[in-house]
């Protein structure tokens, strides 16, 4: 028998940053997510989107922690890969950095079908913080980009069903606690990589599921899609339907005619073939299509204003051309969640290719819209007929269940735990318990005992579960103070703040290390709106942490620079300027010279009554490694020091300053 898919391992040197430490604080604050839009814009809306819109908005984080402890100094480094390939394509996969497909190749031509980074550069991006750009990128949970963006998934090779081989990625996805799956190959001579995808909620409840595949593409092509409309979302936040391919005199197909970040979710016609591809001027494109399921598609632009070159450069090294995104998901918009029932699942294939929409090899991208819609469907329909993708689908669905053969990579163990708890037979995405590791086994004892160990050392706490299941174990757990902790982190999530504040208040009295539960306070003070008590709180805590802090080390680091930077902030709100000045002195060299922290240094001094020295530190130049998408704190900033013009190096600015 012929393999007509090969799997094969790879190594990968680039030039990469570090990932670091995971943020050890809890995330107990409302979700930080810019995908709002104004009441005003629900009125024109289908009555189905709307009603998606305001189906089971992720508000919260927990149980997933920040990841916030990447830099920006990039040195040649080695990423594992694995490389999946047929005479046809070669497409490269990173199972530790999210599945990403980070490479897709056309073989005969040579021609790299994707936007492909040539550095690995965490941004905060991702709904966790860190996320990096490039390649094709599987987004499930929430509106966003998926909290797995640079976390390992399981992989193995699987049977395929043209009797070759697939490679299986899978995981638990813990903000809305489903398994996922992610199988792809190619079939003999094809030259589209096949993608099967299946979504299963396992729990006798509802759940809520979000699915976007994100596509990188240069952004010297022209993007197109069988839709005369689209979805306008801009970082204004307004969600406007507009004309397709022109929109305020300018035809926003081609990615740098728009002047400022933009998503562009197509309205597609029923029963119109779902496909979107972007098309160089020389008629060559990469086109994505999918079975019907997976009905919505989207263009995301940087736009061509300073803000987006900015963060262009920002993901990348010098020198690199810029990219945008074309997407394919669930819903219409990104904004929109769906509703999955009890013990169900949803799948779907999705095919990704190289299409020649010149056969005079001349034609170029121009021309009118609708004559080159037609001319890649026709294309299209020549490659891989429509019905071929169904018949795909079909013949790969009894194969989503088969058991992995060889494990190429391991993910987490919080699916393990979980399919522990429950006692889940997920045929095909196996979670086995020696995928458990110290992460999971006080929690593990807690399912076995009844009781929630305490730290064998004094360290920072670890991860909360939250889910409706682990809080009712901790509410009859003995009350030790660890397990307060923990259950008031719980409560909090599930809205019950003022039992999580008594919950917190009670282990403090008995806690030997009491900076975790007056963190939690202080945040609960600020949510109430009261920032002196807040402020008064976490100065009590980077003390008590300070007199605990065993060493100079990673993890002691991260919990220094975390509540050093929400401690900094609390006590410059409530204007104490002296007491965030002894914080601040108290901080490690290597944290104060960090850009988050640099930034936090020339808000102290404009504080202090010393603007001088505040421009000092933006005319040294810094660099804010976790700046968030949306996020105008440096321009603001900068507006209360001075008149003039913000420098282009600080320029993030991804919207019009008036609406």
């Amino acid at each position: 028998m012929v393999i007509v898919t090969r799997i094969r391992r790879e190594v990968l040197t680039l030039p990469a940053a570090q990932l670091g430490p995971d943020n050890p604080l809890p995330p107990l604050r409302p979700l930080d997510e810019v995908h709002h839009i104004d009441a005003r814009d629900r009125e024109e809306m289908p009555r189905d989107m709307a009603r998606q819109l305001g189906h089971a908005p992720l508000t919260s984080l927990l149980p997933v922690r920040v990841r916030d402890g990447y830099g920006r100094h990039r040195e040649p480094r080695t990423l594992d890969a694995l490389v999946i390939e047929n005479d046809r394509l070669r497409a490269t996969v990173l199972p530790g950095l999210g599945g990403r497909v980070a490479s897709l190749v056309h073989l005969p031509t040579g021609r790299e079908l994707l936007y492909r980074n040539p550095v690995f550069q965490p941004a905060n991006f991702a709904l966790n913080g860190a996320w990096y750009s490039g390649g094709i990128e599987w987004n499930i949970g929430a509106t966003g980009h998926t909290t797995l963006s640079c976390a390992p998934l399981h992989a193995a090779r699987v049977p395929a069903p043209d009797g070759g081989e697939m490679l299986r990625l899978w995981e638990w996805e813990r903000l809305r606690d489903l398994p996922f799956q992610v199988d792809l190959w190619l079939p003999d001579g094809s030259d589209f990589l096949h993608v099967g995808v299946r979504v299963r909620n396992p729990h006798e409840r509802p759940a809520a599921t979000y699915w976007w595949s994100n596509i990188a593409v240069p952004e010297d092509r022209r993007i197109l899609a069988p839709a005369q409309e689209a979805w306008h979302f801009g970082y204004e936040r307004r969600l406007r339907r507009v004309p397709v391919p022109s929109y305020h005199g300018t035809d926003r197909t081609h990615p740098l005619n728009s002047p400022y970040a933009a998503d562009y979710f197509y309205e597609m016609p029923d029963g119109r073939r779902r496909w979107i591809a972007a098309q160089a001027a020389d008629g060559h494109a990469l086109v994505q299509t999918s079975t019907d399921v997976l009905r919505g598609r989207k263009l995301f632009v940087w736009g061509s204003r300073p803000g987006g070159r900015t963060w262009q450069r920002w993901l990348t090294e010098p020198g690199t051309d810029g990219y945008c995104e074309i997407q394919a998901g669930l819903a219409r918009t990104q904004l929109e969640h769906v509703r999955m029932e009890a013990e169900s699942e949803i799948s779907w294939l999705e095919a990704y290719g190289p299409l020649d929409t010149s056969p005079g090899g001349d034609d170029g991208d121009d021309g009118d819209w609708g004559d080159a819609v037609r001319a890649v469907e026709e294309r299209l329909e020549a490659a891989l007929p429509r019905t071929r993708v169904e018949e795909a689908y079909a013949a790969w669905k009894p194969y989503a269940d088969a058991e992995p053969g060889e494990y190429l990579a391991t993910g987490s163990g919080w699916g393990a735990l979980e399919v522990l708890r429950a006692d889940l037979k997920l045929s095909g995405t196996p979670f086995p318990e020696s995928a458990l590791g110290e992460a999971q086994a006080p929690w593990r004892e807690l399912l076995r005992t009844g009781s929630l160990p305490e730290p064998r050392r004094v360290r920072p706490p670890g991860e909360t579960l939250v889910a409706p299941h682990w809080r009712d174990m901790l509410e009859t757990a003995p009350a030790t103070p660890h397990t307060e902790y923990h259950l008031g982190v719980a409560q909090w999530h599930a809205g019950d703040r003022a039992q999580a504040v008594r919950s917190w208040e009670r282990g403090l009295t008995l806690a030997p290390s009491q900076w975790p539960l007056l963190r939690c306070l202080a945040v609960a003070d600020q949510e109430a709106g009261h920032h002196e008590r807040a402020a008064e709180r976490y100065a009590d805590a980077f003390d008590d942490l300070c007199r605990e802090r065993r060493d100079d080390g990673e993890t002691w680091t991260a919990a220094l620079a975390a509540l050093g930077r929400e401690t900094l902030e609390a006590l410059l709100r409530a204007r104490r300027a002296a007491d965030a000045r002894s914080v601040w002195e108290r901080l490690l060299p290597a944290v104060r010279q960090r850009g988050r922290f640099r930034l936090l240094e020339a808000e102290l001094l404009l504080a202090e009554g010393r603007p001088a020295g505040a421009r000092a530190v933006f005319e040294e130049g810094f660099e804010v490694d976790d700046l968030r998408e949306g996020v105008i704190a440096i321009d603001r900033l900068w507006a209360r020091l001075t008149a003039e013009p913000l420098p282009a190096r600080y320029d993030f600015r991804m919207r019009p300053d008036t609406p």
